[in-house]
């Protein structure tokens, strides 16, 4: 896929810690990278579970302070950002620390950027538009989905205009990322089967991404295969500790994928979903892609049929057509199989705004690599197939 006359970079956290029990390093790590007072930014559910408390104890027993931030909304928005800087600031804080999913990811994301080079965040939309460095920033991921926790992507939503902003920038990759099953551990199935299909999305995207290196696509490959073979065991048990850790990977090796391949029309079409509704992100891409599969299809069929191979499914004797159609078949299935919504029109999506958030997915960062092109009349009528 990639073009003889371009160069590529790779990026990825300094430090990735995986396997269970490694949240309990937190303090250590923390004091390694030379903070003394950080800024745990969580959400309210974690922090009323008292999982947020359980890290402030871990970094405090390291000799460290720690507050919490648990302002963190599900698609975190400017203001959650600017509140965070407020509370990093009025406590003199020189770190932070990162507990959840994306939204907790992003949001901390969203606090440094701004920290570190002052301003807005809405000034940081697009691609590298820092220019100094973040504070130390440590990220401890609870959900097998968005790998939010090692990547250079952050979104968060305008509340002006209901848009969420890609901010792809280098400096916001976490310094260290912490992945523990133990803390996946017990989450509701519905959570479990979004963050899993935005996994596979990740995963998906990058493996037909126009900028897609033989790195990127192992990365992907195999956290196809390992998305295929846990998550529907991860959704079905809650308390399946294996199948969180094979989870765990398979979400991780999707963000190495993405954050160095990036993405596609499923995403730029459910950044405008997620904006427009506060709809759960996971599931905005599990409904979309099929949809946007099918129109990818003429313009990498070899691709399809091997996402076909690591989905599980049988090839033999097919064309690359049919093999490729074969993997867009197994999605849905697999959607279906674990309780995705079958469509747009069960979270109470509109046709009077698909043109509108149309025009704004033309215009979203995570379309420039997607491997069709397409016209505005084309992002509509996929939204239509998703409905």
């Amino acid at each position: 896929m990639a073009l003889a006359d371009q160069t590529y970079g790779f990026f990825i956290p300094t430090v990735s810690l995986m396997g269970v029990g490694c949240s309990k390093e937190t303090g250590a790590q923390a004091k390694a990278l030379g903070a003394t007072k950080l800024l745990i930014v969580t959400d309210a559910g974690l922090s009323k579970m008292g999982v947020a408390g359980q890290i402030k104890e871990q970094l405090e027993a390291a000799g460290l302070q720690a507050v919490i931030f648990d302002g963190a909304e599900p698609n975190p928005t400017d203001t959650n950002v600017h509140d965070g800087v407020k509370v990093y600031q009025e406590n003199t804080c020189d770190g932070i620390v990162s507990l959840g999913g994306g939204s907790s990811h992003d949001c901390a994301k969203g606090i440094g950027l701004v920290i570190g080079n002052g301003g807005h965040i809405r000034d940081f939309e697009g691609v590298n538009k820092s220019t100094k460095p973040m504070p130390p920033f440590l990220a401890i991921n609870t959900t097998a989905g968005t790998a939010s926790e090692m990547t250079r992507f952050c979104i968060i939503t305008n509340t002006d205009t209901h848009v969420k902003m890609a901010i792809v920038d280098w400096r916001c990759t976490p310094n260290i990322a912490i992945n523990d099953p133990v803390l996946m551990v017990g989450k509701p199935a519905a959570l479990t089967a979004a963050t899993g299909m935005d996994a596979l999305t990740h995963a998906v995207e990058a493996y037909v991404s126009i900028i897609a290196t033989p790195i990127t696509d192992a990365c992907a490959i195999k956290a196809i295969e390992l998305i295929a073979k846990n998550l529907s065991a991860a959704v079905a048990n809650g308390e399946n500790l294996e199948a969180r850790d094979r989870m765990a990977y398979a979400e991780y090796l999707a963000g190495m994928a993405f954050n160095n391949a990036s993405l596609g029309y499923v995403h730029s079409m459910a950044h405008q979903l997620g904006g427009f509704y506060n709809l759960p992100h996971g599931v905005c891409n599990a409904i979309l892609l099929p949809a946007v599969c099918e129109f990818n299809l003429i313009a990498c069929p070899e691709r399809f049929a091997d996402i076909a191979v690591a989905l599980g499914e049988n090839i033999t004797g097919l064309s690359v057509t049919e093999a490729a159609e074969k993997a867009i078949a197994a999605i849905r299935k697999l959607s279906k199989s674990i309780g995705i919504p079958a469509g747009l029109k069960e979270l109470n999506v509109k046709e009077q705004d698909l043109k509108v958030m149309a025009e704004n997915a033309k215009k979203d960062a995570c379309q420039l690599t997607n491997p069709r092109k397409a016209s505005l009349e084309q992002v509509i009528d996929i939204f239509k197939a998703a409905m």
